[in-house]
């Protein structure tokens, strides 16, 4: 039997078939850039998240090493830096910083360390005092010299428990020094209790040491005496050198 012959498509027919097949194709074109667009979206959320996650990740590195550093400050180990001039403002806030840690934590080890060119007599010997007021309360208070104790600073350096001072400092020791003014009388007063004063550092010296009052007296007298390291650990103004 003859095969059936399909009739053949008129040229309008065909027109519209091959306008369907191009319709159809620019929508498969459209789905495809669409499914393309979406994709790349979606990456580029993908690497925004994890740019956002890479951040977050700094940040908490970032915040764990303040914390760690943070934690290993000075004043969370009890050790205060007393750098500079002995001045009322300063030896003020050395005592502050002080209390708090007695009261916080009492009985705590503390540690001063003094770089200091000297000054005021007064306001060193309250904080010399204070010093030894909490040696008295059970604490352990390590004085160290780095870079020189000079004048009032080496006293200072004689309230701890324990004195050190590093390899290359120096400590300076010198008679007492103030400025005398006004009348005759009020000069004398004022020498006199400058006297009373230069004892008791003496005393302060003499009694930690292995100098005699009258070998400190002569050393001192009219003059500046430096002292290295070597020197103070042999005369026992420092227990230690580090």
């Amino acid at each position: 039997m003859a095969e059936e012959q399909k009739p053949k498509k008129t040229a309008e027919e065909v027109a519209a078939d091959v306008a369907k097949t191009e319709a159809e194709t620019t929508k498969l074109r459209a789905e495809a850039k669409k499914a393309e667009a979406e994709a790349l979206k979606a990456q580029l959320e993908a690497d925004e998240q994890a740019c956002d996650l890479e951040v977050a990740l700094l940040a908490l590195a970032k915040m764990k090493e303040k914390d760690e550093r943070e934690k290993l400050d000075d004043k969370y180990r009890h050790v205060y830096q007393f750098v500079g001039e002995v001045n009322e403002a300063k030896c003020t806030t050395c005592i502050k910083e002080l209390t708090y840690w007695h009261r916080k934590d009492p009985g705590c080890r503390i540690e001063v360390i003094f770089n200091t060119p000297g000054g005021s007599v007064i306001d060193g010997m309250a904080l010399f005092d204070y010093i030894t007021f909490l040696r008295a309360q059970d604490h352990e208070v390590v004085t160290m010299c780095v870079g020189m104790a000079a004048s009032m600073g080496g006293i200072l350096l004689q309230a701890g428990t324990v004195r050190r001072m590093t390899r290359e400092s120096y400590v300076l020791i010198h008679e007492i020094a103030f400025g005398a003014i006004g009348s005759m009388g009020k000069v004398e007063d004022q020498v006199e209790f400058g006297h009373k004063i230069q004892k008791r550092v003496i005393d302060i010296f003499v009694q930690r040491s292995n100098l005699t009052k009258a070998k400190f007296v002569k050393n001192w007298q009219r003059k500046d005496w430096w002292l290295d390291s070597d020197e103070c650990l042999k005369l026992g103004i420092v227990d230690e050198v580090v």
